[in-house]
């Protein structure tokens, strides 16, 4: 079989090699790999700030989807020819998170999906939406599950709430349609019009360029007419002091990414006084990922793809991830 591998960091450690496919053991699984996608994460691992002290080599990437095609002994969950997606933490199947649990991250503690056959206990996957192919259902892993936490659990987004949504990355939009599904009123802001243009045939009821306006923060409390309920912050310390802005007295800022660093000065006496409640969102566990793919059925619901890549084109994926010029996902068929 073939599979991506991380000999050192930097895109020219990427190489692609061939190993004999292993039979599952007692309570795994072989999953025959048909697509798998891109996160920041992912590009974090690559140039080893994810994890400096990384063991190498690794097999990359945390989000694919493929086909069960032999079961280990044990193993009743799964079976030969279910259709299923990799879990983002493989350890976290319910409640809250654990240190131990957050510590295996498929792609970068554990093998990663970039390889036709991944062999994994049978609870690193989860059965993926009958409605969507394989291409569109490896999106779901880290992107989907991220925004459906910020908006769906920790958020508690209800019909009319007010929501403000950084970017058009793929956390973005699928935050945008999960709002969307609940009727919320959405806010989303970018730097290009034309990413905003996009984002208003998805539905978006208000869109602001945060070039033409740089203090969006009080711009958007203007606009929601006293603040939004829920900011979807995906910016980290560049954006934070600007979502303080925009949140209503009472709100929540679910606090996702870090695309503008990961420290600052934080002004804690407006949080307290807004009554603000700031969370730290990191993907989410099994048992959310499938009430989530459960509301995907319902709606029919498909993911905003950008760009596929061959198998062997991780590193052109991972600049043109760089580049920061695309609109969603950008994913990887393994048949090309």
């Amino acid at each position: 079989m073939r599979k991506v591998e991380l000999l050192g960091f930097g895109f020219d450690g990427i190489r692609v090699s061939t190993a004999e496919v292993t039979a599952p053991a007692a309570g795994e699984v072989a999953v025959r790999m048909q697509a798998a996608s891109l996160n920041y994460h992912d590009l974090a691992t690559v140039l080893g700030f994810a994890d400096p002290k990384m063991a190498l080599p690794q097999v990359p990437l945390s989000d694919g989807a493929g086909v069960v095609e032999a079961v280990g002994e044990g193993v009743s969950d799964l079976k030969v020819g279910d259709r299923v997606c990799s879990l983002f933490f493989p350890s976290w199947q319910a409640g809250r998170p654990s240190l131990p649990v957050l510590r295996q991250v498929t792609g970068e503690t554990v093998p990663g999906v970039l390889q036709d056959v991944l062999v994994a206990p049978s609870q690193s996957f989860v059965p993926m939406p009958a409605h969507m192919d394989f291409i569109a259902a490896a999106t779901l892993p880290c992107a989907a599950l991220t925004a459906w936490r910020a908006v769906v659990v920790a958020g508690q987004v209800k019909a009319g709430d007010r929501v403000l949504i950084q970017g058009t990355g793929g956390v973005s939009l699928f935050a945008l349609q999960f709002a969307r599904l609940l009727g919320a009123e959405t806010f989303v802001i970018s730097s290009a019009d034309a990413k905003l243009a996009q984002a208003k045939a998805l539905g978006a009821d208000h869109l602001l360029n945060y070039r033409d306006e740089p203090n969006w923060g009080r711009a958007i409390r203007k606009l929601s007419g006293g603040g939004v309920d829920l900011v979807v912050e995906v910016g980290g310390s560049g954006t934070l002091m600007q979502s303080l802005d925009a949140v209503c007295i009472g709100g929540h800022i679910a606090m996702i990414g870090v695309l503008t660093g990961i420290a600052s000065q934080v002004n804690t006496a407006k949080i307290m006084a807004m009554n603000a409640t700031v969370a730290g969102i990191t993907v989410g566990n099994r048992e959310q990922f499938e009430a989530m793919n459960r509301a995907l059925t319902l709606h029919q619901l498909q993911p905003v793809i950008s760009q596929v890549f061959g198998f062997a084109e991780l590193p052109s994926a991972l600049k043109t991830l760089q580049a920061a010029t695309h609109m969603g996902k950008l994913c990887f068929d393994f048949s090309r």
